[in-house]
C-alpha cells in the first residue's frame, strides 16, 4: 500500500527512529498513531474523572463496570476491524472508528445516571477497539519488517502522550465541578484526527472481499467477562464463586471452539501454552490483567489520602508513563538484551504491585507517600513496557504462514480480553473486600490491600512463562 511496504529491506535488523519518522513514513506514522493517542487520552480522562462522576450521579457498585463494558465493547470493535478494513480500506475504516468513538463520547458527556454512562462507555469502547486494532494491523501493511519494533514502540508511546493530556483534562474539569466537559473536549480532537487521516491515507482504497468474523468466539469471550463482572454485584460468596467459575468455563469454551472453527480469532498454536506463540499471548494477557488495578488508584488516592482529582490523575498516569518509557527505551535492544528484558519486566511489575498493596492503604500522606506511590506505579508500567515491543514482535515473527494479519489482530483481542477480565475481577475483589460495605476509610483500605496483593499473581505467572520463552 506504500513504497515502504514492498521494500526489500532485510528483516534481520531493526531500523532507526529516523527511518520511521522521515518523509512518507513519518506522515503515515502520525496518521496511524493518532487514533491510539485519542483512545489512550480518553482512558486517562475517564480514570481521573470517575470518582467525581460517582459523586454526582451515583453508582459506586458499578465503578469497575465503566472499564469492563468499555473493554468488552473494544474486543468486539477489534474483531470487526478486520472486515471493516477490507470493506472500506485504511482511510474509511479509521474514519468510521473515529465517528463511533465520538458518538460514545457525546453520550457520556450527557449522562444523567450510571446506566446512561455505561451505555456511552460501551459505544466509546467499540470505536476505541477499532482504532487500536487498526493501528497494529496497518503496521504490517505500510511498514517493512525492520520498522516493526519501532512502529510498535511508537504506538505504545502514545500512552506517554496520554499521561500528559488525559489527567490534565480530566483533573482540571473534575476539580472545577464540570466533569462532563472532559468528554466534550474529545469531540474536536476526534475531528482533527479525522482530518489528518483523510489527508494522509488518501488513495488507499478498500481491499475488497468480506472477511468472516468469529461471532461465536467473540460472544463467548464477552459472556465470560460479563459473568465475572456480574458476580461482583452479589454480596454472597457462593454467587461470586459461581460467577467466576462460569466465566472461566465460557473462556475455555471460546478457546476450544476457536481451535476447530473455520473462522478463528487466534492463529494456529496461539491457544497452547506449550507453543512459543501461545506463551507469548499468555504473557500479554497476564501483564494486562496486572495493570487493570489502575482503575481504582484515583479513588483510593482521593478517598484514603485526600489527593485532589488533578494530583490523583497525574500520579495514576505514572503507570502509563513507565510503560511508555520502558517500551521506547527497550525497542532497539539486541536479541540477548531483549531476552533479559522479557524475563526482568514481569518481575518488576510484580514488585510494583506488592509495593502498592502496602503503600495505598497506609495511613500516611505527604510528599514521601506521593513519591513512593509514583515509583511503584511507574515500576508496574515499566515492567510491562520493557518487554512489550519484543513480545509483540515475536508474535509477528512466530505467526504461521499466511496468518500474519490474524496474528496482528489477535494482539489486540488478547490484550483487551486480559484488560476486561482484569477489570471484572478487580470489581469483584474490591467489592468483596469491603469497598461498598462497610465502605469509607476502612473499606477502602481493605479493598486496596486485597486488590494489589492478589493481582501481583498475574505478572508473577507471566515471569514464569517468560523464563520458559527465553530458556
Amino acid at each position: 500500500m506504500s513504497a515502504v511496504a514492498s521494500s526489500p529491506a532485510s528483516s534481520s535488523a531493526t531500523a532507526s527512529w529516523g527511518d520511521l519518522l522521515r518523509g512518507r513514513n513519518g506522515l503515515l506514522a502520525v496518521a496511524l498513531t493518532g487514533g491510539v493517542a485519542l483512545h489512550a487520552i480518553n482512558v486517562h480522562i475517564v480514570t481521573t474523572v470517575l470518582p467525581s462522576v460517582v459523586q454526582d450521579i451515583g453508582g459506586l457498585d458499578w465503578y469497575a463496570w465503566n472499564t469492563t463494558l468499555f473493554v468488552v465493547a473494544s474486543i468486539v470493535g477489534a474483531a470487526v476491524s478486520v472486515r471493516l478494513l477490507a470493506a472500506r480500506g485504511p482511510r474509511g475504516a479509521c474514519l468510521a472508528a473515529l465517528a463511533v468513538f465520538a458518538v460514545g463520547s457525546a453520550v457520556c458527556a450527557g449522562a444523567l445516571s450510571m446506566p446512561w454512562m455505561l451505555a456511552g462507555r460501551s459505544v466509546q469502547g467499540l470505536g476505541g477497539g477499532m482504532l487500536a486494532a487498526l493501528s497494529y494491523a496497518l503496521i504490517r501493511v505500510v511498514f517493512a519488517p525492520p520498522l516493526w519494533p519501532r512502529a510498535v514502540a511508537l504506538v505504545s508511546g502514545m500512552w506517554g502522550v496520554a499521561t500528559l493530556c488525559g489527567p490534565a483534562v480530566g483533573g482540571l474539569f473534575a476539580q472545577a465541578g464540570h466533569w462532563r466537559w472532559a468528554f466534550w473536549t474529545l469531540l474536536p480532537v476526534s475531528a482533527l484526527q479525522a482530518a489528518l487521516v483523510a489527508v494522509q491515507l488518501r488513495g488507499h482504497g478498500a481491499a475488497g472481499g468480506k472477511p468472516a468474523v468469529a461471532v461465536r468466539q467473540i460472544a463467548l469471550l464477552a459472556a465470560s467477562v460479563l459473568a465475572v463482572a456480574a458476580a461482583s454485584l452479589s454480596p454472597q460468596l457462593a454467587w461470586q464463586g459461581a460467577g467466576v467459575l462460569l466465566g472461566l468455563a465460557l473462556g475455555a469454551a471460546a478457546i476450544a471452539l476457536d481451535r476447530r472453527a473455520a473462522v478463528r480469532l487466534l492463529p494456529q498454536g496461539a491457544t497452547a501454552l506449550a507453543s512459543p506463540l501461545g506463551a507469548v499471548y499468555a504473557c500479554v494477557a497476564l501483564l494486562l490483567v496486572g495493570t487493570t488495578t489502575e482503575i481504582y488508584v484515583p479513588y483510593f488516592l482521593q478517598t484514603l489520602h485526600g489527593y485532589t482529582p488533578l494530583a490523583a490523575g497525574y500520579l495514576t498516569a505514572a503507570m502509563a508513563a513507565g510503560w511508555s518509557a520502558g517500551s521506547l527505551l527497550s525497542s532497539g535492544r539486541a536479541a540477548a538484551q531483549a531476552e533479559w528484558l522479557l524475563r526482568a519486566g514481569p518481575v518488576l511489575c510484580t514488585i510494583g504491585l506488592l509495593g502498592l498493596s502496602v503503600l495505598m492503604p497506609a495511613g500516611v500522606g505527604g510528599g514521601l507517600h506521593m513519591l513512593l506511590c509514583g515509583l511503584a506505579l511507574a515500576g508496574v508500567g515499566a515492567g510491562v513496557g520493557v518487554g512489550w515491543p519484543h513480545l509483540l514482535t515475536r508474535v509477528l515473527r512466530l505467526a504461521p504462514a499466511g496468518e500474519g494479519g490474524l496474528a496482528s489482530a489477535a494482539i489486540t483481542t488478547v490484550q483487551l480480553y486480559g484488560m476486561a477480565i482484569g477489570a471484572a475481577v478487580a470489581g469483584l475483589v474490591a467489592n468483596a473486600a469491603g469497598l461498598t460495605a462497610p465502605g469509607g476509610m476502612a473499606g477502602g483500605q481493605s479493598a486496596a490491600v486485597w486488590l494489589f496483593a492478589s493481582f501481583a499473581l498475574a505478572p508473577a505467572a507471566a515471569a514464569w512463562l517468560a523464563r520458559r520463552l527465553t530458556a
